[in-house]
């Protein structure tokens, strides 16, 4: 029997099992009776994450009597933020386990309905004509939550980045615990996004999710660097909801106004209602998850907050964005859209792919360089759904699982080692003093285990074999591949340069990640502060440490969590991927030879022994010391005990290369070299300009304008009143000119 079968029928076996012991979790036919457990349990979940953000929030402002003010102040933060995150680490945790017996016990469907929302929907007038729905229901407008395989494979990643996150904070520095309150606001809020059955949820959720994460951001409100990062953040936002709620009130239009997930399924949008839905949910949510153009709010937002929170909006936060993008362009706008909807992502995803790549190569400040991979990484997810979409218009439903299968398992694994990669940074900062490359170096002496763990997180970032960054590359690479199949000369050409561009954004994030470890963990300390950096707390490596130990899983056996997934791939493509992902192996085609990743390991393992071998046994026992060639410099003082700094590559030196061949077509990059005159003793100096295309061509003028609007805003203060009436008047005409216009439609 081939391994995909044997581990189907140990899955099988397993699942059996469980109906002999519990047979009531079996009792209803093709489903499990364990969803609706499950999903009550998730809605305690959020409860319970709420509530620890009011308690939180409380502790922090109540200061005991019979102490000085100062002292007891500071105690109520620390405990507000032990609560927070404390109690966020035991909740995720909880979650955790519940999502992963949900998944393993076969992905059922469940829905209930909480006595909350919006009661107006039940009243004649309102569009549902005394609460009765055109499935002849009654809805009385409470909040709808749903589970399925689509849900609980987000809920996943979002347990473990929320679980690592907050066991980060614990070792945070008192500066954050002023927004303690907040970090389980945030949690729960993504997941009762994730959780929604209907409109109403969704975007409550959707929202709190921007207000909880701009709070987070304005951490260090002190700042004003952080404070035009987290406006930048909130104005994306509210660009992301404007586009969101029109988005679902045209799928709930065409449902009779029933705002369930149910309904809108029945009666999914055709025509120019689609594609109007189609663009506003891809702007909407791609501006949420650092689609290029709208990716500009990434860089400084993850720079400004805290590690721990950058780890949760990079990790997670992006992740549920591009959950609410599968969620509405393959389920609830139905199965039947046209193949040209998976052109604009496909362009868009290879062009901040590309872009990301080149940005994170140039960046000197190391939550800066991940924030920009996280734009290449969130390209390259998107790519695998527009190539997924594609194939399904085309009925290509063995391709269309592959790119989706690709994308979820990549969404996976970039999920947890961008949360290892921001509180690592959030480590050094704290350990080293600065986040600079030019003033790091040698970590790896003081700071070993975090070292080690920061190594696992990059080797996924460049994609290198056997990681779970390369399992989700390969597959997403396979899919493309395979997507010359799909439609006209035109878009198979278009398929041919995203792959390209693909192989590109790959080496460019290889780059990105030896220049990351290199510069910033080897070699010799750059500063007195790197030379003495501590190591990470306690808390922090138990973090950093579980989400290696899962990237190691993931990227060991990603066909097992590709089978996590399989009943979302059957759903939503009519296809899964059960025939070509087994336990030890992912093929792109069934009974082709595919990728083992535990067999490279092996390989890779016995090579590494059998060099370790014959070095130890061909080598002349001892060593000696000898000087290094230092490029020509002179023996370095001896206030310099590590060498000069100046003699090694720094970060702008492995830069410069690619700088020079991309930077200037992409980035607009330019380098002002300051040579001093002969005789003068100062040093030359070399400074360089880059600006992204997005913030130049996108976001200036949007700039410009609202300059405009608020100087005509100012002066409409000062009009006189016969003005001001006749401006009044104009506008009421033009109010009710829209209304009549809108009632003719």
């Amino acid at each position: 029997m081939p391994r995909a079968g044997r581990f189907r029928q140990r899955r099988a076996d397993c699942i059996s099992w469980w109906c002999e012991t519990v047979p009531a979790l079996c009792a209803v036919p093709g489903a499990i009776a364990l969803s609706p457990v499950i999903l009550t349990g998730f809605a305690l979940v959020v409860a319970a994450l709420l509530g620890l953000g009011a308690a939180s929030a409380v502790v922090h402002h109540h200061i005991p009597a019979g102490a000085t003010r100062r002292r007891a102040a500071a105690a109520a933060a620390l405990a507000s933020r032990r609560i927070a995150a404390l109690g966020s680490l035991g909740v995720c945790g909880l979650g955790f386990l519940l999502v992963l017996t949900y998944l393993l016990a076969g992905a059922g469907t469940a829905t209930i309905t909480l006595p909350l929302g919006l009661p107006g929907l039940g009243v004649p007038g309102l569009g549902v004509a005394g609460g009765n729905l055109l499935d002849g229901t009654r809805y009385d407008g409470g909040i709808t939550l749903a589970l399925d395989g689509l849900s609980g494979f987000f809920l996943l990643l979002l347990m473990a980045a929320g679980a690592a996150a907050s066991a980060a904070a614990l070792d945070g520095p008192g500066d954050t615990d002023a927004t303690a309150p907040f970090l389980p606001v945030f949690l729960a809020a993504m997941a009762l996004t994730l959780l929604a059955g209907d409109a109403f949820a969704l975007v409550l959720g959707f929202e709190l999710m921007s207000l909880a994460s701009f709070a987070l951001i304005l951490t260090h409100h002190d700042d004003a660097t952080v404070r035009a990062a987290a406006l930048l953040y909130i104005g994306m936002a509210a660009l992301g909801a404007a586009c969101l709620i029109p988005a679902l009130a045209l799928l709930a239009d065409g449902a009779g106004w029933d705002l369930r997930f149910a309904a809108i399924r029945a009666l999914p949008p055709e025509g120019w209602r689609a594609t109007l839905v189609f663009v506003l949910a891809l702007v909407g949510a791609g501006s949420k998850a650092g689609l290029a153009p709208l990716h500009v709010w990434l860089p400084p937002a993850h720079a400004a907050a805290p590690a721990h929170v950058s780890a949760l909006m990079s990790g997670a936060m992006t992740k549920v964005a591009l959950y609410l993008l599968v969620r509405v362009l393959f389920d609830l706008c139905g199965p039947a859209q046209p193949v040209w909807w998976g052109v604009p992502l496909l362009v868009l995803g290879a062009g901040g792919a590309v872009l990301g790549g080149l940005r994170a190569n140039l960046e000197n400040d190391i939550k800066a360089l991940l924030a920009c991979s996280t734009v290449e990484n969130i390209g390259l997810i998107v790519i695998g759904l527009g190539v997924a979409l594609a194939a399904r218009g085309a009925d290509l439903s063995t391709l269309a699982a592959l790119a989706l299968g690709g994308a979820l398992l990549h969404a996976l694994a970039h999920g947890l080692f961008k949360s290892l990669l921001f509180i690592a940074a959030g480590a050094v900062q704290h350990g080293a003093g600065t986040r600079l490359l030019v003033r790091l170096g040698g970590l790896i002496h003081r700071m070993p285990v975090t070292t080690v763990c920061v190594l696992v997180g990059a080797a996924s970032l460049a994609g290198l074999p056997p990681s779970a960054g390369f399992a989700g590359e390969w597959t997403l690479f396979q899919a493309v591949l395979g997507g010359p199949r799909i439609g006209n000369l035109g878009l198979q050409i278009l398929i041919c340069v995203v792959a390209a561009l693909m192989a590109l954004a790959a080496a460019l994030a290889a780059a990105a990640a030896v220049r990351l470890v290199g510069v910033a963990f080897l070699g010799r300390p750059r500063s007195p502060r790197a030379a003495a950096a501590d190591e990470a707390g306690p808390r922090t490596r138990d973090a950093l440490t579980g989400l290696a130990v899962a990237l190691a899983v993931v990227g060991l056996f990603p066909g097992a969590v590709l089978s996590l997934a399989e009943p979302v791939l059957r759903r939503l493509v009519s296809a899964g991927l059960d025939d070509r992902a087994g336990l030890l192996e992912v093929a792109a085609q069934a009974g082709m030879p595919g990728y083992s990743a535990a067999g490279i390991a092996l390989l890779g393992a016995l090579a590494a022994g059998l060099v370790l071998w014959l070095v130890r046994t061909l080598t002349t026992p001892g060593h000696r010391d000898a000087p290094a060639w230092d490029g020509g410099f002179g023996a370095p003082p001896p206030w310099l005990p590590f060498g000069d700094p100046l003699t090694q590559y720094g970060g702008a030196s492995f830069a410069q290369p690619l700088r020079r061949a991309l930077g200037g077509a992409l980035l607009q990059a330019d380098e002002i070299v300051d040579m001093p005159a002969p005789g003068e003793t100062r040093p030359a100096r070399i400074t360089v300009e880059l600006s992204d295309p997005a913030a130049w061509w996108l976001f200036r003028p949007v700039a410009e304008l609202r300059a405009r609007l608020s100087a005509f805003a100012d002066a409409i203060q000062f009009l006189t009143i016969r003005r001001t009436l006749s401006l009044m008047f104009t506008v009421l005409v033009l109010f009710l000119a829209v209304v009549a216009l809108m009632e003719q439609l």
